[in-house]
């Protein structure tokens, strides 16, 4: 039997993409991973669409691997992902060098087209097939860390204004609840004991008569499984059964990602997001009723065309209201093809100092609640070394980055009394027992 060819996947953007890199790379029978370009036979490039210059970055990284591929006749380079979906054909006619290209809803064919492209004929596949791909897939194969992530719903039929992801991903799916708890329980038989579900808009999962908390109630029945974290939702999909789990399966953590985008009615039915500012507070108002120590986290954009100082200042008394543990606040940035893209744009001067003056206030919520911990104890599950000798890392209940100076081993779930706060961690020491 001959030597197994090497693969290296750099991954760009969301957990789904990771989770998407991963099962790539387990279709992928015959390949080993590498941690270097510089080694592989294959490279693939999984891609994001979100952000400004998406498609633009994968052609500067396909640029830098020229010389690999002069170097090496054989190395076979494919682009996958939603820049993939969006660039299609595109892409090979503007980067020869490309062997494959594959959609995000596609990639339980990557090996059909890895052969093709071994072949030297034309790999690609930007379809939306019928078919689920999941059924298509390799069971998982690594042994695992401590924690996981787990696809249990693709697309979004929101359609807000600045997205594209309905166009790269396609309309809401759920998996079968059968085949979601079949991947848990065999990822847990591998070392995990926390899983965090994904999905564009995971709080939409349907999957058939399930909602995502009946499917959050039967995972916590899996012997073995400590904790569930679910991400991202949407306002409108955080339904009353989903709202009682918080406050009843003592498995699923105390943090909650819950965009917003913005805090002015106006801009917000611009966006198109069907939500108001006043319907989000009350909402989350009723989150913490059911589970008072959630940590909070939210999305927001700033510099939204047509965004006035005015409602710029509505965004910010809503972050004062709520109170977060954490955010990601981004500059707007025009994605073709999306309705927001045609309409008059926010100075980008302007942009950058309403972005500059969210972050300083977001950054003082998330210390204080960092300031808050000590003195607490808390649940840790600890993966990896510290950055300090003798240092052990892990997480906490509230996705706080946490490390001891302790013997503890990969995958324990420990409690910690925090002893100190930095601005990125919390520093603690093991309690006794």
């Amino acid at each position: 039997m001959g030597q197994p060819r090497k693969l290296f996947i750099r991954t760009y953007g969301c957990q789904m993409n990771v989770y998407d890199s991963e099962r790539m790379a387990e279709s992928l029978s015959g390949y080993e991973q590498v941690a270097s370009p510089d080694e592989a036979d294959l490279i693939l490039l999984n891609t994001c669409h979100i952000r400004e210059k998406a498609a633009e970055k994968v052609y500067s990284e396909l640029g830098r691997l020229k010389g690999l591929k002069a170097t090496n006749p054989d190395l076979r380079i494919g682009v996958a992902g939603c820049v993939a979906q969006a660039e299609g054909a595109e892409i090979m006619r503007r980067q020869p060098l490309v062997d494959l290209v594959v959609g995000p809803q596609s990639y339980h064919r990557l090996p059909e087209l890895e052969a093709r492209a071994r072949e030297g004929r034309q790999a690609i596949d930007t379809d939306f097939p019928a078919e689920d791909k999941f059924e298509h897939l390799r069971g998982r194969r690594a042994a695992r860390g401590p924690t996981a992530f787990l696809t249990v719903q693709e697309g979004c039929d929101k359609f807000c204004a600045f997205c594209v992801v309905p166009y790269t991903r396609g309309a809401e799916v759920s998996r079968p609840p059968e085949r979601v708890l079949a991947e848990a329980r065999d990822l847990v038989e591998r070392g995990v004991r926390e899983i965090t579900l994904l999905g564009q808009n995971v709080n939409a999962y349907h999957g058939g008569d399930w909602s995502l908390a009946l499917l959050i109630r039967s995972l916590a029945g899996i012997d073995g499984l400590e904790r569930i974290r679910y991400t991202t939702s949407h306002p409108n999909d955080m339904s009353d059964d989903l709202i009682a789990a918080h406050g009843e399966v003592e498995k699923l953590m105390p943090y909650l990602h819950l965009p917003v985008q913005a805090g002015s009615d106006r801009v917000l039915k611009r966006m198109n997001r069907k939500h108001t500012a006043e319907s989000y507070v009350r909402l989350i108002e009723r989150i913490r009723a059911a589970r008072p120590d959630i940590a909070l986290s939210g999305d927001f954009i700033v510099g939204f065309p047509e965004e006035t100082e005015a409602d710029f200042a509505e965004t910010l008394a809503l972050v004062e209201r709520v109170g977060y543990a954490s955010a990601f606040s981004f500059k707007y940035s025009p994605r073709p093809g999306t309705p927001a893209a045609e309409r008059a744009q926010v100075d980008p001067a302007e942009a950058d100092d309403r972005l500059q003056r969210l972050q300083a206030l977001l950054t003082r919520q998330q210390r204080a609640t960092q300031d808050a911990m000590v003195g607490r104890e808390v649940g840790v599950l600890f993966e990896r070394p510290g950055r300090m000798p003798g240092q052990m890392a892990g997480k906490s209940d509230h996705l706080h980055a946490v490390h001891v100076t302790a013997d503890v081993a990969p995958g324990m779930l420990r409690r910690v009394r925090i002893t100190g706060s930095a601005p990125n961690s919390l520093a603690g020491e093991l309690c006794a027992g």
